[in-house]
């Protein structure tokens, strides 16, 4: 455990997020995020954290069910973004269903948010008793100034994982984009056991460039093969993908720790082709700690002309610990290319319940 261990679940995130915020420019009086995290993390946010999870969420390696992120556009703006997972009173596979489905309930009646597409596709993943580690987990957006948004993740395994590409071939189906399936797979997924389906995910908003993602896993992968991946989306720079594994993965060759994901964006103007490919790397199964993480990240954010000051500001928020004293609170990067915005996006952990330590030999190594 921490040292934070005497707070409650949610006095430790809201605190974190209000940090994050504050750095991102939001003004002081906004409450709005950290009410709707309070309301996403129900009565599990008054549990201490000294009394352990209540539910072995799988949104963070700790079990806390909360991940923050940050997202760096490249044309200067940011946005703040908390995965979460809404777990039961009594949490089960199947309360927690009933839960996160109260939530949107709630939020959607608020805020005017549009449920269509979750309403079209929840009978597809939703099944009475989920299979895997989750049902379905929550994206809330926070831009200053501007409207929350909200994004759901399904589980395509939910039906069993050999049950997967059926599903996500007909939520695409039902949401008018029959050809999608085909033109992200055609070049994702062609290594049997390797290439899995991770998320299938709806944006619930009605502006031009709401979107409808597919998330695909790539196991024990190298570079050239999400490469090969991102060639879905027409006129990327695949030179800015190499240069993203090479600075972010060190010396690795194949990632055999985490996968890389590639995922897919479609918008409704144009179900049939993607307009947008995200490349995820799990940068803390390929460092040593924390310190070597921020060292990669800011090097790639110079690269791309940010400033990793920026990057500094988020850590800071979220904790004061020495970096060289864990590995994790860098969980994720991602790069983001194609027509409808490109950019960075910074996943952070909240270390609710533990710090993973730090990887004992192997700094600047292949994370093996």
């Amino acid at each position: 455990m921490n040292d934070t261990n005497s707070f409650t679940l949610f006095e430790h995130t809201s605190r974190q997020l209000r940090n994050l915020c504050d750095e991102a420019g939001f003004p002081p009086t906004d409450d709005t995020a950290v009410d709707m995290l309070r309301e996403l993390l129900g009565a599990g946010g008054e549990r201490r954290l000294s009394d352990g999870p209540s539910w072995p969420s799988d949104v963070a390696d700790d079990a806390t069910p909360v991940e923050f992120s940050v997202a760096l556009d490249d044309t200067g703006e940011n946005a703040v973004r908390v995965l979460g997972e809404v777990i039961a009173e009594k949490p089960s596979m199947a309360a927690n269903v009933v839960a996160a489905r109260r939530f949107l309930d709630s939020v959607s009646d608020r805020l005017e948010i549009p449920t269509d597409r979750f309403d079209a596709v929840q009978d597809l993943f939703l099944p009475e008793q989920p299979q895997g580690k989750f049902a379905f987990w929550y994206s809330l957006i926070f831009r200053p100034n501007a409207k929350p948004k909200l994004k759901v993740y399904f589980n395509p395994g939910a039906r069993g994982e050999d049950r997967a590409a059926e599903l996500v071939a007909e939520g695409f189906r039902r949401l008018g984009m029959d050809e999608a399936y085909d033109s992200a797979t055609e070049h994702s997924v062609h290594r049997p056991g390797q290439d899995r389906f991770t998320f299938f995910a709806v944006d619930l908003d009605d502006s031009p460039t709401s979107r409808v993602k597919l998330y695909i896993s790539h196991y024990s992968a190298t570079v050239e093969e999400v490469v090969r991946a991102s060639q879905a989306v027409d006129g990327l720079d695949v030179d800015s993908i190499r240069d993203f594994c090479r600075v972010l993965g060190g010396d690795t060759v194949s990632f055999d720790g985490r996968p890389l994901i590639s995922s897919y964006s479609f918008v409704d103007a144009d179900p049939k082709r993607p307009g947008n490919y995200s490349l995820y790397l799990p940068i803390r199964d390929y460092v040593a700690d924390d310190a070597e993480a921020r060292e990669r990240v800011a090097e790639f954010l110079s690269g791309r002309g940010s400033d990793p000051a920026g990057l500094d500001r988020a850590l800071r928020a979220l904790t004061d610990r020495p970096l060289t004293e864990g590995r994790g609170l860098l969980a994720h990067v991602s790069l983001r290319l194609g027509r409808f915005g490109t950019g960075t996006t910074i996943y952070l952990s909240s270390e609710g319940y533990e710090v993973l330590p730090p990887r004992a030999g192997t700094r600047a190594a292949t994370g093996v």
